[in-house]
């Protein structure tokens, strides 16, 4: 049994031009080294392989039958290693047949999934896109798994260890349904603290969030009298009663049927980014992937 370890392939590709050529003359040419250098590999594949490989012949030499039975398994065995190692070739979108995971919450699937999936259906349209649940507390596991390619999280409180691409900042802003009677104008703050107010609880059943906390500090509340786990649900909420909500402006600017209004208050943003993990982060169909997500935000 060859040891593998005390193999040099160098070796190897010298012994697959030696069986072509059967000169080491010609085999020195195309390897672009000097005859000596060929003489000595030929010398350490003898002593390696235990056989003499390449007798003198009447017009150069001649392969052993232990080297015939090598020049075939050989060379495919070179080209299969050629062909691993080679650079990955470009991604052609048009007819790549493939999976993509991406791990988004209900606010990301509307505002980057909704859009992203619009282009892919024109550009890639053999691709299959899967969206999971985003769960914060798996995001670096899923990615270094492989059971994610892609996830979308607010920069603040993400995973350490994965490649981050900033997508955009969103700012809140006080919505309710198209033709609220006290949405007419900018409400004053007081007036905004009357409201029936409906909030986004992702932990479940809070009645309480940052715009509370702001009001606080001036010595104020709001009456938030509905709380529900989805901001897709809110929206359709929003838009079926005279319940208002401080909402991120993606998500609710686009939507004829509610109505935006100057907040008296001034309530901090938040950042959304892309995440991937390194085992995909050179790949040609998993950059092209990226770049679309980019573009459609």
């Amino acid at each position: 049994m060859v040891n593998l370890r005390r193999l040099d392939l160098n070796l190897l590709v010298t012994l697959d031009v030696l069986l072509a050529e059967l000169n080491v003359t010609r085999a020195a040419e195309r390897l672009h080294i000097s005859q000596p250098a060929v003489s000595v590999h030929l010398a350490k594949l003898r002593e390696l392989l235990d056989d003499p490989l390449l007798l003198p012949g009447p017009r150069g030499m001649r392969a052993t039958a232990r080297a015939e039975a090598l020049r075939e398994p050989l060379r495919e065995a070179l080209e299969s290693l050629s062909r691993a190692v080679a650079p990955a070739a470009p991604f052609e979108p048009a007819s790549a047949d493939l999976i993509w995971r991406i791990a988004a919450t209900d606010y990301t699937e509307s505002t980057i999934v909704l859009p992203l999936l619009r282009q892919l259906r024109v550009q890639a349209p053999r691709v299959r896109l899967a969206v999971l649940d985003l769960v914060p507390s798996r995001m670096a596991r899923q990615a270094e798994q492989g059971s994610v390619d892609v996830i979308f999280h607010t920069t603040e409180n993400a995973p350490q260890g994965l490649h981050r691409q900033a997508l955009f900042t969103e700012q809140y802003v006080l919505v309710g349904r198209r033709g609220h009677p006290k949405l007419r104008r900018r409400p004053t703050l007081r007036q905004f603290c009357e409201l029936d107010h409906a909030i986004v609880s992702q932990d479940g059943g809070g009645f309480r969030a940052s715009t509370d906390d702001v009001l606080a500090a001036q010595g104020m509340s709001r009456r938030v009298v509905f709380s529900v786990p989805h901001f897709l649900f809110l929206r359709s909420a929003l838009a079926n009663s005279d319940l208002v909500a401080m909402a991120p402006e993606r998500l609710v600017r686009d939507d004829p049927a509610l109505q935006i209004t100057s907040a008296p208050i001034d309530l901090p943003g938040f950042e959304i980014s892309m995440y991937w993990h390194e085992r995909v982060h050179r790949d040609p169909s998993h950059r092209w992937l990226r770049e679309r997500i980019a573009s459609v935000v």
